[in-house]
């Protein structure tokens, strides 16, 4: 162990600043100077133990020449240890399964469902029908009750409309909600407080505002499709104002983020009941915001725009506290899949076959990744 963490320090690049353009919507525009740190391919988790000092070559223990530059993958075979699984299509979202060393990938454009874990190969669980022109499979989650029915609830665009599905094991996807206009985004979550499913629905313009529009809303239904007991409204209708979902994470304490793609700004809301309203956060410079998760005080952001994570600390009454800091730049190009696993190690996903300008994949991709999360904690990702 004591030689991994020699090989991660002395691959580890060194931190810089760089100024940010993120925005407080309480104190209006402000220039943050993010704290910058990359692991970049082979560097370790963001968060390292303090490297020890060399061995003394004359007692036989040095540690073996290291390259000054990274392995580069060979294939599907990437040398990089927190690599969980290459070559896949792009990653739409991740649901970590309870044992925490497998997951539960949604390819975006192939529909196909899949179980990945470290030294194994994929395997297909499902595949959904989609449109992927249309955004494909943006959304996966397990049930709430995930250890007794197996269930997953998938978010698909298809080519008649949107809708949420339920994958049994053994079973074809079932639809669970259907009738959602195809709209850009879409995003899954789980109400902590309910155990209901929520969906992220995308505006393909102007029904936001329509309350009788399921476009551009936060919809919260039981496992059945059937409106929550609570809803302002009494139907599936939770909360509007969205324009492109990207993400949905729910952190300890019940508080429920979503990711936005917003005219002329990227932006973060806080969920709540009702109109939207104010976003917590917002990017002028647009970075591409995609999945989130919340994990150990940290509310980290996938971003595919600018290829890094965007890294929050969420205060009290939906403040924000320190500043905030940007991973991983480059290290893994664009992000876009981001979950917790019950080990407190965070699941990040890339889309970097998405065609996107200026995506350059790498023979590996598309790859899911395992991390330690910027607060450091949980167990070890090697």
């Amino acid at each position: 162990m004591a030689r991994w963490r020699i090989v991660g320090g002395m691959l580890a690049v060194c931190l810089f600043l760089v100024g940010g353009c993120a925005s407080f919507p309480d104190d209006g525009s402000r220039t943050w100077h993010d704290q910058v740190e990359s692991s970049g391919e082979l560097g370790g988790p963001p968060t390292l133990d303090e490297p020890e000092p060399p061995a003394d070559p004359s007692s036989g223990n040095a540690p073996p020449p290291t390259s000054s530059a990274p392995q580069q993958p060979a294939g599907c075979e990437d040398p990089d240890p927190q690599v969980v699984a290459t070559c896949l299509s792009p990653v739409g979202a991740i649901a970590v399964l309870p044992d925490g060393f497998s997951a539960l990938v949604a390819e975006r454009t192939t529909g196909r469902v899949l179980k990945v874990q470290r030294g194994s190969a994929p395997q297909l669980i499902a595949t959904v029908p989609v449109d992927a022109a249309a955004g494909g499979l943006s959304g996966l989650v397990l049930s709430p009750s995930y250890a007794e029915d197996e269930l997953v609830y998938a978010y698909a665009a298809t080519a008649d409309d949107e809708r949420v599905l339920r994958i049994a094991p053994g079973e074809a996807p079932k639809p669970v909600l259907t009738g959602i206009p195809r709209g850009p985004g879409g995003a899954l979550g789980v109400d902590a407080a309910t155990g209901s499913l929520l969906v992220a629905t995308g505006d393909p313009g102007g029904a936001a505002g329509n309350p009788a529009s399921l476009a551009g809303k936060v919809l919260r239904i039981d496992t059945l499709g059937r409106p929550t007991a609570g809803n302002p409204a009494g139907t599936a209708v939770y909360a509007s104002g969205l324009s492109n979902p990207q993400g949905m994470c729910t952190g300890t304490d019940g508080t429920t983020w979503v990711t936005d793609r917003a005219a002329g700004r990227d932006v973060l809301f806080r969920l709540g009941a009702g109109t939207l309203g104010t976003p917590a956060w917002s990017w002028p410079n647009r970075p591409g915001v995609a999945g989130c998760s919340v994990l150990g005080g940290a509310l980290a952001i996938a971003l595919t725009g600018t290829k890094s994570l965007f890294v929050l600390r969420p205060g009290q009454d939906g403040t924000f506290t320190g500043d905030p800091r940007t991973l991983l730049p480059d290290a893994y190009g664009r992000l876009a899949a981001a979950a917790a696993g019950p080990d407190g190690l965070l699941w990040l996903g890339t889309v970097n076959k998405d065609g996107a300008a200026g995506a350059l994949p790498k023979l590996s991709d598309d790859r899911v990744i395992r991390i330690q999360p910027p607060t450091g904690g949980g167990a070890s990702a090697a």
